[in-house]
């Protein structure tokens, strides 16, 4: 399981200071957690993490390996708005089926179970996340969401991480570009592998680059891909990928 680091913002303006950077409403809070993103200005991907309202302050539960760059640039935005900035030591812990006491559901999709921060690290429960991610065509931090990363390509619509309702955000005007285009040319897809190709390993079509193969499980894969060049047969060094359109593209 990814580590996570679990921040808290206090302070009068936690609330107003969020809504101004992350691509997700704020407001949504008073109905449950959230999934949102930072971005740059140029509209693309700097961090993924959700965002609680808890004990009378506000919890982002951030990757580990994000945790000090994200701090910093809230420090950076904050100015002098009377926001505290600080780390839990709380840990995640995931599950699927009936979600225990504290514990919320994943506000991307039902099927990724829920999450809940304990004192305690969680136990390995033998859950194959890896591959609940495949089926559902969920990015993970790090693997398939990088800093060449557009959300919208990724599906961050689909995941319920940004709103085109709410007020500006950085990064807002691309995005909401992106999203009055006829159709975006690339994007995240789910493939048919006939074999296993490693992680970030090049797709081709008729010799042609058409993409790259992230993550893998029980035969598929999640792919980003040149959309009008994946009409054809496609490879991944050796091994034979499939992919079907369908309405999770």
């Amino acid at each position: 399981m990814t580590n996570r680091r679990i921040l808290r913002l206090t302070g009068t303006d936690s609330h107003s200071f969020l809504q101004g950077l992350i691509t997700n409403d704020v407001d949504k809070l008073a109905h449950g957690p959230i999934y949102a993103a930072i971005l740059t200005p140029q509209g693309k991907y700097i961090a993924d993490f959700f965002v609680v309202a808890r004990d009378g302050g506000i919890l982002i539960d951030v990757a580990e390996t994000l945790g000090d760059m994200l701090t910093q640039r809230l420090s950076m935005y904050k100015l002098r708005a009377d926001v505290v900035i600080e780390t839990l030591d709380l840990h995640l812990h995931r599950g699927l089926g009936a979600a225990p006491e504290g514990a919320y559901t994943d506000p991307r999709n039902p099927a990724l179970g829920w999450r809940a921060y304990r004192d305690m690290p969680q136990a390995d429960d033998g859950t194959d996340w890896d591959a609940l991610r495949v089926a559902h065509m969920v990015p993970e931090t790090g693997i398939e969401l990088t800093s060449d990363s557009f959300i919208l390509e990724m599906g961050f619509e689909r995941l319920n991480g940004v709103d085109f309702r709410k007020g500006c955000y950085v990064g807002q005007e691309v995005t909401a570009r992106m999203k009055h285009k006829t159709s975006l040319r690339k994007g995240l897809a789910r493939v048919r592998l006939d074999g296993d190709a490693p992680t970030g390993t090049e797709l081709t079509a008729n010799g042609k680059p058409a993409g790259t193969v992230f993550t893998q499980a029980e035969g598929q894969g999640l792919a980003y891909l040149r959309f009008d060049r994946a009409k054809g047969p496609l490879h991944a060094g050796d091994v034979a990928v499939t992919w079907t359109e369908n309405s999770d593209n």
